[in-house]
C-alpha cells in the first residue's frame, strides 16, 4: 500500500468492538441486539453482524496454503478450475449420445451420465413395470452401451456416474463395450460409483444385502486399482440428506460418516487404506445459503483429510474429491426461470468452496425433464463463472475472510460432533436402523417447513413477490414414450445367456466383465451378484422434496378449481381511508393472498363510508373481503362493516390486516371477523384453511 495513503489513515482513530456495539445499539432504540443483529441458522450456528482478525487468530488450519493439509483451502496448488458436469438424463442411448456429443462440443468437460430407476436397480427394461426412461437413460446390455457412448473420446472426458447400490452391472458393461470396441480400458477416468447407503436412505430398502455389496465394492475397487487406475468406485450421495430438508452440518456429517462405513468395509477386505480413500468421490448438494454453504464444502475437507489421517492414510489419500449439484430443494415450479438465478449462485458457492466438478440445475429441473436451451442456460453459467467472472484466477478467493474462516470452523465443529454422535449409535447403518439421521433431519425440515410457511424463508415467485399473468414455459421436453416403447421391445428380442453366481467368485468383477461381453443382460449380473425381488434391508426413507411444494400445491388447487369452473376465488380490499392510511397493509394483503392463486380485487382508493365499501364489496361477489387501513380506523369502521357485509351475505369470509389486541380481536370476531393476517401469520395454513371452508380440496 502507498506509503502517503497508509499516514493518511494513520490520522483516524481504530474504534474497539466495545464502541462499534455501544453505538450500534443506541441506534437500535432500545430493541435487542442479539434479537435484531444475530442470526440463528439451521445449523445451529450463531451469525454476527461483524467478525474481525481476533475471531479468526486462533483457528487451527489458518496457516496451511492451498495444496496442504488439512486441505481446507483446496486440494490443488495449480488453478485449473472445476470440472463442467451437467447430468444428462436423456433416457434412450442413441437420443442419449446425440445429447452428450452435442453438450461436449458446447462447453461440458464431463460427461455425469444419470441412470433410470430400473437399470440402477439392476433391472432390465423389458422386466421393469414402470419408470423405464423416465429420470435417466435406460440401459440394458453392451448394445445399449454402445449406442450411448458412441463417438465420445474416454481418454479426453471423465466419466460420472451415480449406479446406486451395486455399480458392478453397469461397470462390466461399460468395460466390456469399450473392450469390445478395442479402446483403452485404463484411459477411463472419473467416477462410476455405488453408494448403497444413499440407495437405502432413498429408498427405504435394499435388493442386496448390505455385506453382499460391501464384498462387491471390494471387489470392483480392487479390479479398478489394477485396470483403471484413475476411475473411483465409491460415489457418496449427500444429496439424500439436503433434498430431505437437512442443514449443512447434517448433511456434512451424514456424509461423512458413510465415508467412515465405506472406508472401515474396503480396508477390512484387504484393501490398502490410501487405495481406499483415492477411490471414493463425494457429491453435495448446494442450497441458498451462500456463505454457509462456502464453508460446508471447506469443512468437508478439512474432516474428510482428518478421518483418513485417522485411518492411517497418507497426505495424498486425505485430498477430498468433491463433486457439487445446485440444490433441488430450492427449485420452484412457478416462475420458473428465477432458478437460472438460483442456480448461478449456487454454482458460485460451489466455485468458491473449490468443488471439483459442479452440475448447475436446469431451470425447469422441478417441471420436465431437461431440454436443449434449458441445458445450454444451466452449462453456460458454469462458463460464465469461469471465463467472464474469472473464479478460477483464484484459489481459495474466500481464504482469509474472516466470516468465512470462523463459519468454515464452526461448520466442521458442528459436523464433527454429529459425526462422533452417530458413530456412537454404532455407524451410519446403525444410526439409520434405530432412525437417529432421519429424525434429525426431520426436524430441520419441519423448521424449514413452518418459516417457509410464515414467509420468513422466501422463495420469490411462489410464496412471495407472485406472477400470477406467468405463461407456462415455452421449452417442452421431447416425448421419448414411443422411443421407450421401441427400446423396451428390443430388449426382449435380445439373446442372453446364464451367469451363474457370482456370490462365490473371488474375481466378481473380471468374470461380469467376460459376461457381458458373452451377451449377458444388466438384469442377469444384478441377480447374479445377489439381488433379491424382494428387500433384503428395510429401514425409515428420507424422501426428497423441495421447500416451494407446499405453495405450489396450494395454488395448482385453486388453477384447477379454475379450469373446472371458470373462476377463482375472488379476495376484494375492502381499503378503509385515503391511500396514505391502507396503503402498506392492503399491498401487504394483496400479496398474502395472490400466492395462493387467488383474484385480488384493487379497485378503490380507499371509502370515504361503510355504505359505499359495503356497495362496492356485495357488487364485486367477492368470496373473501380483507379490511385494509389503521388501527384507528378499524376501531371505527371495522365491526359495522363487518356486520354490514354478514347481514346481506353471511357466506363472505370477512379478515382484518393486522393484529389487533386481545381484547380487540374478541370484539371483531364476535361481530364475524374470522381471520386477522399479519406478518406473524402462516400463510399456507391460512389460505388453506379459508380454501377447504370453501369446499376446495388442498392437495
Amino acid at each position: 500500500m502507498d506509503k502517503k495513503i497508509v499516514h493518511q489513515f494513520s490520522e483516524f482513530e481504530i474504534p474497539s468492538y466495545e464502541q462499534w456495539r455501544d453505538l450500534t445499539e443506541k441506534s437500535l432504540k432500545g430493541a435487542s441486539f442479539e434479537k435484531r443483529l444475530i442470526t440463528e441458522t439451521y445449523e445451529g450456528i450463531l451469525l454476527r453482524p461483524m467478525y474481525r482478525k481476533e475471531d479468526a487468530a486462533n483457528l487451527p488450519f489458518l496457516q496451511s496454503l492451498p495444496g496442504m493439509a488439512p486441505f481446507t483451502r483446496g486440494t490443488k496448488t495449480l488453478i485449473n478450475g472445476w470440472e463442467i458436469n451437467q447430468e444428462i438424463n436423456v433416457g434412450i442411448p442413441t437420443s442419449f449420445n446425440k445429447v452428450a456429443r452435442h453438450d461436449l462440443s458446447k462447453g461440458q468437460t464431463s460427461l455425469n451420465i444419470v441412470l433410470d430407476t430400473p437399470t440402477k436397480s439392476g433391472i432390465n427394461a423389458n422386466e421393469a413395470t414402470s419408470e423405464v426412461g423416465k429420470a435417466g437413460l435406460s440401459i440394458s446390455g453392451v448394445t445399449d452401451v454402445a449406442d450411448a457412448l458412441q463417438n465420445i473420446d474416454f481418454g479426453n472426458v471423465p466419466i460420472h456416474v451415480g449406479a446406486g447400490a451395486n455399480s458392478l452391472p453397469i461397470l462390466a458393461l461399460i468395460i466390456a463395450h469399450l473392450e469390445q470396441s478395442g479402446r483403452q480400458v485404463e484411459e477411463l477416468h472419473g467416477c462410476i460409483g455405488m453408494d448403497p447407503i444413499s440407495e437405502l436412505v432413498t429408498n427405504g430398502t435394499l435388493a442386496y444385502g448390505l455385506e453382499d455389496c460391501y464384498t462387491l465394492m471390494a471387489d470392483i475397487t480392487k479390479w479398478a486399482n489394477k485396470n483403471t487406475p484413475h476411475l473411483q468406485t465409491v460415489l457418496i450421495h449427500g444429496n439424500v440428506y439436503h433434498d430431505g430438508g437437512s442443514s449443512a452440518v447434517e448433511e456434512l456429517a451424514f456424509s461423512l460418516s458413510t465415508g467412515v462405513e465405506y472406508l472401515q468395509a474396503l480396508t477390512s477386505q484387504g484393501i490398502d487404506i490410501n487405495k481406499a480413500a483415492s477411490s471414493i468421490r463425494f457429491s453435495f448438494s448446494i442450497g441458498s445459503g451462500y456463505f454457509m454453504e462456502i464453508a460446508k464444502l471447506r469443512a468437508a475437507r478439512t474432516l474428510w483429510a482428518r478421518i483418513v489421517e485417522t485411518f492411517g492414510g497418507n497426505e495424498e489419500a486425505q485430498k477430498m474429491t468433491m463433486h457439487a449439484r445446485t440444490s433441488a430443494w430450492t427449485k420452484t415450479v412457478f416462475d420458473p426461470y428465477v432458478n437460472m438465478l438460483r442456480a448461478t449462485t449456487e454454482a458460485f458457492s460451489a466455485a468458491v468452496g473449490g468443488a471439483d466438478s459442479i452440475h448447475v440445475s436446469c431451470f425447469d429441473e422441478a417441471i420436465q425433464k431437461s431440454t436443449a436451451f434449458s441445458r445450454r442456460i444451466a452449462r453456460n453459467a458454469s462458463i460464465i463463472l469461469k471465463e467472464e467472472a474469472h473464479i478460477t484466477r483464484t484459489i481459495d478467493p474466500a481464504g482469509g475472510s474472516w466470516y468465512v474462516e470462523v463459519l468454515t470452523n464452526e461448520v466442521a465443529k458442528k459436523a464433527w460432533g454429529l459425526l462422533q454422535e452417530t458413530e456412537r449409535k454404532g455407524g451410519i447403518f446403525q444410526a439409520l436402523i434405530k432412525e437417529f439421521p432421519q429424525n434429525v433431519v426431520q426436524q430441520t425440515a419441519s423448521k424449514r417447513v413452518r418459516n417457509i410457511a410464515h414467509r420468513k424463508d422466501i422463495f420469490v415467485g411462489t410464496n412471495m413477490y407472485v406472477n400470477l399473468a406467468e405463461k407456462e414455459v415455452d421449452w417442452i421436453a421431447l416425448n421419448e414414450t414411443p422411443q421407450i416403447n421401441d427400446h423396451i421391445n428390443q430388449v426382449v428380442d435380445r439373446a442372453h445367456i446364464s451367469v451363474g453366481s457370482l456370490a462365490v467368485i473371488s474375481n466378481k468383477t473380471e468374470t461380469a466383465i467376460q459376461a457381458a461381453k458373452q451377451g449377458a443382460s444388466l438384469g442377469e449380473i444384478a441377480k447374479a451378484t445377489g439381488w433379491k425381488s424382494e428387500a433384503a434391508v428395510c429401514v425409515k426413507a428420507i424422501k426428497p422434496t423441495r421447500g416451494a411444494l407446499q405453495f405450489e400445491e396450494l395454488r395448482q388447487s385453486i388453477d384447477e378449481m379454475a379450469e373446472k369452473t371458470g373462476n377463482r376465488p375472488i379476495v376484494f380490499l375492502a381499503n378503509l381511508g385515503p391511500i396514505s392510511d391502507h396503503k402498506v397493509r392492503a399491498d401487504f394483503a394483496a400479496g398474502f393472498f395472490e400466492v395462493g392463486g387467488f383474484d385480488v380485487v384493487i379497485q378503490n382508493n380507499g371509502f370515504g363510508s361503510i355504505k359505499k365499501a359495503a356497495e362496492a364489496i356485495v357488487a364485486s361477489m367477492a368470496d373473501f373481503v380483507i379490511i385494509c387501513g389503521k388501527d384507528e380506523d378499524y376501531q371505527q369502521a371495522a365491526i359495522p362493516l363487518a356486520m354490514s357485509i354478514k347481514k346481506t351475505d353471511a357466506k363472505i369470509t370477512v379478515l382484518i390486516a393486522g393484529k389487533p389486541s386481545e381484547v380487540d380481536e374478541v370484539r371483531y370476531k364476535e361481530a364475524g371477523i374470522s381471520e386477522f393476517i399479519h406478518v406473524g401469520s402462516n400463510c399456507y395454513d391460512v389460505l388453506s384453511q379459508l380454501l377447504q371452508e370453501k369446499g376446495v380440496a388442498v392437495s
